[in-house]
């Protein structure tokens, strides 16, 4: 057979078939090397995704992860330019996609330059509110997940001791205005001389006069050459504004500026007039007929939003409610915000702290229930619908007073809205519910009142005098509308109109001319009589009421040199009111320590309570010691020099306690012994205690000559023994034998015999008044008859029965 396999050729040395890794940071410096010579080349016409943009990988995967593959105009125009490091001033509506066009040009500056934690503070994002710093920060997580950089959110109602330590950390940092310069002049780790880029979102509303102050303080903290991004739906053009924040040849991007409107094409606005006693009853039925949506209602002020969220869950609407307003703890905001983004089947009650920037998904109606300050405001407001393609509904509640003048705004700010009626069949007014509810409930009565009052002043506040006029609101019919049945007292709405009234009182030429003739005389006349009461001449109409009639005399209005003038109540300037602020500053100036109490003796001397004053001589050395820091062994002897007066001190609080417990003791001792000296005198039989009779006058000398029915108790046995009558006896006995009581009943012993005898020895025997001592120890009848033997009682007994 013939061998078919083939010869073994020996082979060489072996060598690996692939290549050296490249190492990371290699293959980064590549990608911004080709990243960077792409910057110059973009064609904005072609762009269609992202990826058809200059951006990292890193950058690219986090979009598309994030489900962001289409760029908007905003984006398209804003991102190219930032990322060649020129600032920006990017205008488009809402719901346009400002917050990527300025995220993402952050991430690929930082990315550029290889940031590190190391490196400390690169961005900045600046927001009005909390809750759209929140929003920000959260979209940056989403499209920068794959990047190494550190993000911090730094806003008020947080804890400032956890922000503090971690400060030095950060790389970029989204902030609101507050509490950023707060961490600025506070904090010592914070450190913004390496700052790359500062982005103020809603530009126009942080540079505004309420963030003034504090936006001029940390613009003067950041570094010069940074570079600025400015973006907001209603983009400041002030030349004073962009000064402050010292723009190098911004970029003006505006894509949707030469837009027939300033507002998306896919929202329908509408407006309703009505008077505002109806506002509340509207919004309730607009409630009724509009279930299963998602509702956003603005109002003026945070105590409307909180009165109308109360009344409106006790009478039980079909949708879920939410308040969101400024006065609310970060973590309830931070709450309330989610659970509107999340859930459908909800209305939410807010102020303007939710009108800018945040993106609500799938809001159904926008109702604007009070009147925005201005065409900016309502824009914001209206855009929370109709974001990016959806569609929404926009629905503003103006009173008769407002129509006019706020469509002209409207009108000059490009904004079409088409006026609409309401059916009043299917308009319902809760107002009875809400009286009974108010009468049951102090505190919800006590916060429609704060409502009814913040609403006047938020309207008195208001710049454009057009629009916002408070006197053309009703307060008794705004205050039923509200459940109240009684009218609150707004106290600047009555000063202001009384400086009102007394300017128009003064408004005549003549009364000018007058005012100004005062001046120069240096001295105030008095008022004419004639103004004060009016005279008439001729006779008398039948209209006038009262006239006074005068002929012949004139009254003269001059006064003499020595009279003194009177005082012209119109004239008279009404003192400033004096405020909480200005009384403090006034009390820190003379040095007076507020909330202290002073107590002074009858010599006016004041009196110092221990229990409060150190006392110890090393305690006067130890406050007026000025050595840094704490002596530890310093305080713990004079803790111990304190424990002794503090020991005396408890000491004799203790011996006072006793003595008042001994006194009360004694006082409860006596109460007692008078108790039973009462009872003594009033109900015991003691012979002692006896009243004294001796004041009585003599029986004999009242009865004298006078046939008298009284017997004394021997005269009743005598008779008794012999059986005659006391009508026999009285014939043959004379009458004082008869009437005459016996002195003294006494009770002799005849060994077992018990005989009663009369003790009255002779006639001549002094008379009873004058002898009170035998008249108390007189015995009584119950006495004599219990010392009677057992024969004479019967006898006795048989006597009185026969």
């Amino acid at each position: 057979m013939q061998d078919k396999r083939k010869p073994f050729k020996k082979k060489g040395k072996f060598q690996p078939a692939f290549k050296k890794k490249k190492s990371q940071s290699s293959l980064e410096d590549e990608e911004i090397k080709n990243l960077r010579a792409k910057y110059d080349n973009v064609d904005l016409t072609k762009v269609k995704t992202f990826a058809d943009l200059p951006l990292s990988k890193k950058t690219l995967k986090g979009l598309k992860e994030s489900n962001y593959t289409i760029p908007t105009e905003i984006q398209k125009q804003a991102i190219p330019n930032s990322l060649l490091g020129k600032d920006i001033l990017g205008a488009a509506i809402t719901g346009s996609g400002k917050t990527l066009a300025f995220l993402i040009p952050v991430i690929e500056r930082l990315f550029m330059q290889k940031w590190t934690r190391m490196d400390g503070v690169g961005a900045i994002i600046i927001s009005p509110t909390r809750e759209l710093a929140h929003q920000i920060f959260e979209t940056l997580r989403k499209i920068g997940r794959y990047h190494d950089f550190s993000a911090g959110l730094i806003i008020g109602g947080r804890n400032l001791k956890f922000e503090s330590g971690r400060m030095d950390q950060m790389n970029i940092l989204i902030c609101t205005p507050g509490r950023l310069l707060q961490h600025m002049d506070e904090n010592s780790l914070f450190n913004c001389t390496s700052m790359q880029i500062l982005v103020l979102d809603e530009a126009d509303r942080c540079l505004d006069l309420g963030f003034s102050q504090t936006m001029n303080s940390i613009i003067e903290n950041l570094p010069p050459g940074r570079q600025t991004l400015l973006f907001s739906a209603t983009q400041t053009k002030d030349v004073k504004d962009l000064a402050r924040l010292s723009l190098v040849s911004p970029v003006y991007v505006a894509p949707h500026e030469q837009s027939e409107f300033s507002t998306p094409m896919s929202l329908q606005q509408n407006y309703v007039v009505m008077e505002l006693e109806d506002k509340i009853a509207m919004l309730w039925s607009f409630l009724k007929n509009h279930p299963r949506q998602k509702i956003l209602v603005f109002m003026a002020t945070c105590k409307q939003v909180k009165y109308v969220y109360e009344i409106f869950q006790k009478l039980r609407t079909s949708h879920q409610l939410f308040a969101l307003y400024g006065t609310l703890s970060q973590h309830r905001r931070t709450n309330i915000y989610e659970e509107f983004v999340r859930k459908t089947n909800v209305c939410l009650f807010a102020t303007d702290i939710a009108s800018r920037g945040l993106d609500f998904p799938v809001v159904n109606w926008v109702v604007q229930l009070d009147c925005p300050e201005d065409a900016k405001a309502y824009i914001h407001r209206a855009g929370r619908t109709a974001r990016h393609t959806a569609k929404g509904e926009n629905l503003l509640v103006l009173t008769p007073s407002e129509e006019e003048p706020m469509l002209e705004e409207l009108k000059a700010a490009k904004i079409p809205i088409n006026r609409i009626s309401i059916d009043q069949k299917r308009l319902f007014n809760p107002r009875a519910k809400m009286e009974a509810y108010l009468a049951a409930n102090t505190e919800l009565k006590e916060s429609a009142q704060r409502a009814f009052v913040n609403y006047f002043k938020s309207i008195a506040l208001m710049k454009n005098k057009k629009i916002f006029k408070v006197e053309s609101i009703d307060p008794d019919s705004f205050a039923r509308s509200l459940g109240l049945m009684i009218t609150p007292r707004v106290r600047f709405l009555q000063r202001l109109k009384k400086l009102k009234k007394g300017n128009n009182e003064e408004s005549d030429d003549e009364e000018d001319e007058k005012s100004d003739r005062r001046a120069k005389n240096g001295r105030q006349e008095a008022p004419s009589l004639n103004k004060i009461m009016s005279f008439d001449s001729d006779s008398g109409s039948e209209d006038d009421l009262i006239t006074v009639k005068r002929t012949n005399h004139e009254i003269e209005n001059e006064l003499d040199d020595d009279e003194t003038p009177l005082v012209d109540l119109h004239a008279t300037k009404q003192k400033k009111a004096v405020t909480k602020a200005a009384l403090a500053k006034k009390i820190q100036k003379k040095q007076i320590i507020p909330n202290r109490k002073t107590l002074f003796d009858d010599d006016g001397n004041m009196i110092t309570n221990t229990s409060k004053v150190l006392q110890s001589e090393m305690a006067r050395e130890y406050e007026n010691d000025n050595e840094a820091g704490i002596n530890i062994e310093k305080a713990r002897r004079l803790l111990q020099e304190e424990d002794k007066f503090d020991k005396q001190r408890f000491k004799e609080l203790i011996q006072k306690k006793h003595k008042e417990i001994k006194k009360k003791a004694k006082l409860a001792e006596k109460d007692d012994d008078d108790d039973q000296q009462e009872q003594d005198d009033f109900g015991t039989d003691s012979e002692e205690d006896q009243p004294d009779l001796s004041w009585l006058p003599d029986p004999d000398k009242v009865y004298k000559g006078r046939h008298s029915t009284f017997e004394s108790d021997e005269e009743f046995d005598a008779r008794v023994a012999t059986g005659s009558s006391s009508e026999e006896s009285s014939d043959e006995e004379p009458i004082e034998a008869i009437h005459k009581p016996p002195t003294k009943l006494v009770t002799k012993k005849v060994g077992k015999k018990r005989q009663l005898e009369d003790d009255s020895e002779s006639d001549s025997a002094p008379p009873v008044e004058n002898d009170s001592k035998k008249s108390k120890k007189k015995p009584k009848t119950k006495e004599i008859v219990e010392n009677l033997s057992l024969n004479e009682a019967e006898q006795l007994a048989m006597q009185l029965l026969g």
